[in-house]
């Protein structure tokens, strides 16, 4: 059968090795059979295991294991290993490490803080060992996080699980069980056409004297549906084709690059701005604001803190910048245009072809986004009314 246990020991009377005898449960002297060994024997189990133990009992028990394992075809050299190569601490500080080289900031860092939390609970427990209980009970043991958020920590730990089988670290076999969580998006308080012009005319009067591309930037959040803030703030000079008319968005959320076209009334605006290099940030500072250096890009928070301010000026509360822009346009649309329509001015069918289709689905974001902002300019809608929608999207 395969696997021995051997011993460091020698007879103490001729000084030979002492071998296995498994008929007499242990390991003697072959001229001397009544010496046997006491301590220190070794589990050889083919090329890849070698274990150390203090008795034989305990000996014993690791090659009839292996033995087993091997009869029922269960069993994996990696399980034995020094380097526990199926630890899950090594094989999530290996996938962590993947997805910073193709995953956008943001979205690692959530992963890092989930995949943390769950290495602080299994540590180098053998990946294989973790099923649909252990990871039920990592997911709900935390009384401290919504359920959106456990949503996303099953989904980063499925995504994990994923690359796992992909690598054949594990087979379709051992892929786990996930729990399934259900959650609902919280809501989003919005604002009418009418609102949303006082507030954007507010920005203009606070800040167009000493930045004009803070209120720019607001307004376009607010006609352009397409454009979220961050892909926004991302745009640099050389993204913004006046030639053409066309906002470019290289590495939009749809992970599809896209067109936004540009109206004509924009299109005169950033002409008659000074422009700068293509590789600059276009909504960047300038000189004479205390606490910012010129040149410097506007920050993740930066518009949002301006919009809020306006608010607070216009005794408008509890309107956020998405909400109060791309959401609340998108809603006052609705009375305009058709759900086909407006989702023709998302640009979320837009892909990596675009050139061909590019002239129809312009045509019809340019549509959406000159209905957006003939909205603002004529005030549609009577009365500040704060209204809900979801914040999903």
């Amino acid at each position: 059968m395969k696997g021995r246990i051997y011993s460091e020991q020698k007879c103490p009377i001729c000084g030979g090795k002492l071998n296995h005898n498994e008929r007499r449960g242990g390991l003697f002297c072959e001229k001397h059979p009544e010496q046997a060994a006491t301590k220190k024997f070794i589990v050889r189990f083919g090329r890849d295991i070698t274990k150390r133990f203090q008795s034989y009992r305990e000996a014993e028990r690791c090659l009839i294991g292996l033995r087993f394992k091997t009869d029922e075809g269960t069993f994996d050299s990696r399980d034995y290993k020094k380097d526990n190569p199926l630890g899950f601490e090594t094989l999530a500080t290996k996938w962590l490490s993947f997805k910073e080289a193709v995953t956008k900031k943001k979205s690692y860092a959530n992963l890092n803080r989930y995949m943390t939390y769950a290495i602080e609970v299994w540590g180098q427990s053998n990946i294989k060992t973790i099923g649909y209980a252990e990871i039920e009970d990592f997911l709900f043991q935390r009384k401290d996080i919504s359920d959106k958020t456990r949503s996303n920590m099953r989904s980063c730990l499925h995504d994990f699980w994923v690359w796992l089988r992909k690598r054949k670290i594990i087979n379709l076999q051992q892929f786990p069980e996930f729990p399934e969580i259900s959650f609902e998006l919280g809501f989003r308080n919005l604002v009418d056409k009418e609102t949303q012009e006082k507030i954007i005319d507010e920005i203009h009067r606070r800040t167009f004297h000493i930045n004009p591309k803070i209120w720019l930037g607001i307004k376009w959040l607010a006609t352009y549906i397409s454009i979220r803030p961050g892909e926004l703030l991302n745009l640099k000079e050389g993204e913004i084709d006046t030639k053409l008319g066309y906002f470019i968005i290289p590495h939009p959320k749809e992970k599809k690059p896209k067109l936004v076209p540009i109206l004509p009334e924009d299109l005169k605006l950033i002409e008659e701005m000074p422009r700068g290099l293509p590789h600059l940030d276009f909504f960047r500072h300038v000189e004479g604001i205390s606490g910012v250096k010129a040149g410097q890009k506007f920050g993740e928070k930066y518009l949002y803190k301006k919009w809020k301010e306006a608010c607070a000026a216009l005794g408008v509360h509890g309107v956020d910048l998405y909400g109060g822009t791309r959401h609340s346009t998108t809603t006052a649309l609705r009375s305009e245009l058709s759900p086909e329509e407006i989702k023709a001015g998302t640009l979320h069918t837009t892909n990596k072809a675009f050139e061909r289709y590019m002239q129809g689905t312009a045509a019809d974001a340019l549509t959406v986004y000159q209905k957006a902002n003939s909205l603002t300019r004529r005030g549609k809608v009577d009365g500040t009314i704060i209204r809900l929608e979801s914040k999903g999207g």
